[in-house]
């Protein structure tokens, strides 16, 4: 245990603390008294107790409001950690769903490739059976003239 020596209304306390929390300590001392001494000022000398009291009420309520302040961030912190969470889903179902689509039209693309290629192939034939009648017709009619 450390001990810290303060001056407080114009006393001196001996105060102990842990081990390393000296300088913590007597920031805290300097803020109480910066209070005490303010109040003291703008109120007057209503007896070191009431003083005492009134910078207690102060400190006490400063702290509240604090900690009120800090758990409303927290629920708007929370309440944005949640929205995000759902931008970041809907973000996802929507790639999910692009992906989808495009394996669609990749297959799509493949099945009219493929039906093209039937379609020539067909057409290549009808080409060459049409091109081997008229030959055949040709053929028939030289003949018939020769004969």
């Amino acid at each position: 245990m450390a001990n810290v020596s303060i001056k407080f209304n114009g006393k001196e306390f001996l105060l102990s603390c842990e081990d390393g929390q000296e300088e913590h300590l007597e920031e805290l001392l300097i803020q109480i008294n910066k209070k005490f001494n303010h109040l003291k000022n703008d109120l007057g000398n209503l007896g070191e107790n009431k003083l005492l009291l009134i910078t207690a009420v102060k400190v006490m309520d400063e702290y509240y409001e604090t900690k009120k302040k800090v758990e409303h961030k927290k629920d708007e912190l929370k309440n944005l950690s949640k929205k995000f969470r759902e931008l970041k889903s809907l973000v996802y179902e929507y790639r999910d769903k692009k992906e989808q689509e495009i394996s669609q039209l990749n297959e799509g693309q493949h099945k009219l490739k493929d039906e093209i290629e039937k379609n020539q192939k067909t057409y290549e034939k009808l080409i060459d059976e049409a091109a081997d009648e008229i030959s055949n017709f040709v053929e028939k009619a030289n003949l018939e003239n020769l004969s």
